[in-house]
Order: structure tokens, then sequence, then C-alpha cells
């Protein structure tokens, strides 16, 4: 800025605007890429709350099953056999199927990982969704 020493001639301040314009027009390329990716619908299936208050439901016993180190599996203390697990889960969970029990599997550190695989088979295509590992 010039500062005149009293005489006739003035000079204007001035705005460069040139950053200004830089800026908005990043600006305006960056919209112009983010609005057609903002408008497109991605399909989804939300769950619904129901109205009201929740019914509570009964709360099944967990399945307690355990492994120990030479192999065998104890379904609630009970020694099982690995053919009938599969059976013995899938008729608890068609006892009631919209409340199936919970499978707590406490497998010794020296369990052979094969059988704690074949439990966990069983366990999925039983149709037990409730499934974690305890350490007693």
């Amino acid at each position: 800025m010039a500062f005149s020493n009293g005489s006739a001639q003035r000079s204007m301040a001035t705005i460069n605007i040139t950053p200004l314009v830089d800026v908005m027009l990043v600006l305006l390329v960056i919209f112009m890429i983010a609005a057609p990716i903002a408008t497109k619908v991605i399909p989804m299936t939300l769950p619904q709350t129901p109205i009201g208050p929740i019914p509570p439901q009964p709360k099944s016993e967990p399945i307690d099953l355990r492994v120990d180190a030479s192999g065998e599996v104890f379904w609630n203390d009970n020694v099982t056999p690995l053919s009938a697990l599969r059976d013995m889960m899938q008729a608890e969970v068609q006892r009631d199927p919209s409340n199936a029990p919970k499978l707590e599997i406490d497998a010794s550190g020296d369990a052979d990982y094969a059988v704690v695989a074949k439990v966990l088979a069983a366990a999925e295509n039983a149709g037990l969704e409730q499934v974690r590992f305890v350490r007693n």
C-alpha cells in the first residue's frame, strides 16, 4: 500500500482475489465429484424396533460343554460322544428356536485342537449362534 505525501495523486488499495478464486474453484471441483456419490442409494435392511415395551424372554440355561486333555467331551458334566453332540445341540435349538441356549465351552489348555474344532463345527451345524469360551 502506498502513501501519498499530500499530493493530488492517490493510490487505491486493492485486494488480490486470485487466491480466493483458486480456493473457490477447488471447492467447486470437490463438490462436483462428491455430489453424485452422496446421492447413490445403498440397499439395506435395518432391524425394526418394536413399539411399546419389550416383553421379557425367559432365559434358557446355558449348555456347559467341557473338553478335557484326553479329548473327552462333557455335556453338563456327563460324558458325551462327539458323534451325538450335533443331534443334542439341534434338539436344544428345536426346543425354543427364538430363544436358543448359549453354549459355554471350557476347553482344557492341553485339549486337542481337532476335538475343539469338531465341537465348534457341530455347534454351527446345529444352529447355535451364541458360543463363548469360558475358563473354570
